[in-house]
């Protein structure tokens, strides 16, 4: 990016600015403002791309506080991508969502050689290629973004989000000064470009964070993926600067670039006709991109052998990476290959080995889950994996504890599967001296004491004591959640505190709360308190779907409660269904109709039903009736690949708005599969089926 004559007069300049910071309160000459600003970011660069500094800190921040006050002097003359603008002073800024320029589409992932082998078959297979060129990353364990430059600057950072949009926190990433504030791609004429790339923090700065956390008397961060990620949603970017967080680019996913111009580096092929030359060109572009950790490759043996080098590395490096990324390098094969509706052809994870170490196993602990499932959780010594540290682990069930041969006070070996999940290998037996105690799986729920029930053919035992204390916070904490009732301003912390203090102790006393007492708690002023008051109120018109979701009744998801919904006039004609009627319902096996038979023969069950109405919550089924004369009545639906025009949630809404249902899978059953771009599986399913009538978003628009 700077070449050795630049770097000579750049450093030059540097020496005679430091000069003038000699004299307090010294500032600069206007015309000489934008010189200032350039030496700073090529500072900046030399510093948190190259990690090779020419100067010391203190000398930056002499030449940092120069400029400062020289724009203080001069405001008209501050620049929008002046080093200063970097950080902002909102205390309350709020994040809004904005759509990505192309899906940011998650990768497929490979544990082993056999799955890279079998990638690289089905990519020469689609391209009908004896041999494919691969660009081979780092898989950097961080948190991912999405950047827009405009005109060279930068006007956009967000979130991936659910992958078709994110949150917009450009205030936060104009914090992290390896992303350059403005980028001279016009030279070679693009004027807008969609960068894609992960913020981490490097191991130095999370130890150097953590110790200042640990001398504030505060609980340090539990790993540097979750320390980067939590910071991109900070309200304070001040905060976000304090934590010295990084950036790696690695992908353009879309540029305009005017016509007639090239993209040529020293009279090779233009840089964005491959991977690698799209690497260099950030590279070139002042972005720390993954170009000295890339290799270019032909041929999927050169792919495997070069990821298991580097995995030997990991730990040499300044930052966690997780696994490595192989992409097929030729950008136009890349595009042929194409994309299914998760993730691209073109692109595969190969995911290191998970971590293990040997720690003890100190004792269980028994909680209960909503649906009285009693889950034996291992308390460890505190050991480092990872990235993390882990002291408890979920051993799942008294069979899974039989089968690892689990005793208390047993050495054992735990993994983090994918580096996410910790797990209990093995114990290990030859280790143990005699003051082992056998584990003991209760005969009783281990909160109310009830007998405990193992449902034949079931590993799992259960208290089935409905109004087991464990079980009533559990179902108040899912039918609040944002996917049931969403009721804002109501989580998981305000549950369990209510509960504690006795003004909720069931469903119904949502709605009964008394909001006087609740008002005089910490963390409660007027309008929290109307906030709360507002969401509950809002929640009772909520559609009958998500309250049969919220009822936390076993195996029925959000899917299944829309088919449910869609069934009956009223939430109370279930008490009546039988198991024949119900297995009529898409969706709906064997399994599934004898759990929504036995909640709905449950006593107890309908008499919260009936409180809930007398509480003015919406049983009936409104929509039924309006769905009663819609064009579409009856008619089964399923969306697959990216639509251009709607979003699948749009478009499912209004099928479902004209009597439409949605299913989710492809069956006989089905009526219309709606195919966008890049269709998957579903698709060639689909085709295999005669009676399904496969059409596109605009045939879908034109039934309405």
């Amino acid at each position: 990016m700077y070449g050795t004559e630049q770097i000579q007069k750049l450093q030059k300049s540097t020496l005679s600015f430091l000069q003038q910071t000699g004299e307090q309160n010294s500032v600069v000459p206007v015309n000489e403002l934008e010189q200032l600003r350039d030496l700073l970011r090529f500072h900046e660069y030399r510093y948190y791309v190259l990690n090779d500094p020419l100067i010391s800190d203190a000398e930056y921040d002499s030449l940092y506080k120069l400029l400062q006050r020289t724009e203080q002097l001069y405001p008209d003359q501050v620049s929008p991508d002046s080093p200063t603008q970097r950080v902002g002073s909102s205390l309350n800024q709020q994040f809004i969502t904005v759509q990505h320029l192309v899906p940011m589409l998650s990768l497929d992932n490979s544990y082993n050689a056999e799955d890279l082998i079998d990638f690289d078959r089905k990519a020469r297979e689609l391209s009908n290629l004896d041999l494919i060129e691969y660009c081979i990353e780092p898989k950097f364990d961080g948190a991912s973004i999405s950047l827009i430059y405009e005109n060279d600057r930068l006007v956009r950072a967000a979130t991936r989000g659910d992958g078709v949009e994110g949150e917009d926190i450009t205030t936060n990433i104009k914090q992290i000064k390896s992303i350059p504030l403005t980028a001279a791609f016009s030279s070679y004429g693009i004027r807008q470009i969609e960068i894609r790339g992960e913020i981490i923090m490097s191991k130095q700065a999370f130890h150097g964070y953590n110790a200042q956390l640990v001398a504030q008397g505060q609980s340090p961060l539990a790993n540097p993926r979750n320390a980067a990620s939590g910071s991109l949603r900070m309200k304070d970017p001040r905060e976000v600067a304090q934590r010295n967080l990084d950036a790696f680019l690695y992908h353009i996913s879309y540029y305009i670039r005017d016509e007639g111009t090239t993209l040529t580096h020293q009279n090779k092929p233009t840089l964005l006709d491959t991977h690698s030359g799209s690497l260099q060109l950030l590279w070139e572009m002042g972005f720390r991109s993954p170009q000295k950790e890339k290799k270019v490759v032909r041929g999927i043996d050169e792919v495997i052998e070069y990821c298991l080098a580097f995995e030997k590395i990991r730990d040499d490096l300044g930052y966690e990476i997780d696994g490595m990324v192989v992409k097929v390098n030729d950008i136009a094969l890349q595009e042929k290959l194409g994309m299914t509706s998760h993730h691209p052809r073109w692109a595969i994870a190969f995911k290191f080995k998970a971590r293990q170490a040997t720690t003890r196993l100190r004792a269980i602990e028994f909680q209960v889950g909503r649906t009285g499932a009693v889950t034996p959780v291992a308390k460890l010594d505190p050991v480092y994996l990872g990235g993390v540290t882990v002291s408890s682990i979920s051993v799942h069930n008294e069979d899974y504890i039989k089968e690892k041969d689990l005793n208390i006070g047993d050495a054992v070996l735990i993994e983090r599967a994918g580096d996410v999940i910790p797990q209990i290998v093995k114990s290990l037996p030859e280790l143990r001296d005699g003051t082992e105690q056998e584990i003991l799986f209760p005969k009783q729920c281990p909160v109310c004491k009830s007998q405990l029930f193992k449902e034949e053919g079931e590993a799992v035992w259960r208290c089935i004591n409905i109004e087991c204390e464990a079980q009533v916070v559990e179902k108040i904490i899912h039918f609040v959640s944002k996917d049931a009732m969403d009721i804002k301003s109501f989580g998981e912390a305000n549950v369990r505190k209510f509960y504690e203090l006795g003004f909720l102790k069931d469903i119904p006393g949502i709605y009964r709360l008394p909001y006087e007492q609740i008002g005089v708690l910490d963390g409660f002023g007027k309008k929290s308190l109307e906030n709360l008051q507002n969401a509950i109120l809002v929640s009772k018109q909520q559609p009958l779907y998500r309250l049969i979701y919220g009822l936390g009744i076993r195996f029925v998801g959000e899917t299944t409660a829309k088919t449910l919904a869609n069934a009956v006039e009223n939430v109370l004609d279930f008490t009546t269904k039988t198991e024949e009627e119900l297995l009529l319902l898409e969706d709906v096996g064997i399994k599934v109709a004898k759990s929504i038979q036995h909640f709905f023969q449950n006593e107890q069950n309908i008499q919260m039903l009936g409180e809930l109405k007398e509480l003015g919550l919406q049983l009936h089924n409104e929509k039924k009736e309006v769905l009663a004369a819609g064009a579409l009545t009856g008619k089964t639906f399923l969306f697959t690949g990216t639509l251009a025009k709607l979003k699948r949630s749009e478009a499912e809404a209004m099928a479902e708005e004209q009597g439409g249902v949605i299913v989710s899978g492809v069956s006989a059953k089905l009526n219309y599969l709606v195919v966008g771009e890049d269709a998957g599986s579903k698709l060639e399913k689909a085709k295999k089926i005669n009676t399904i009538k496969i059409i596109t978003e605009d045939e879908f628009l034109s039934l309405f």
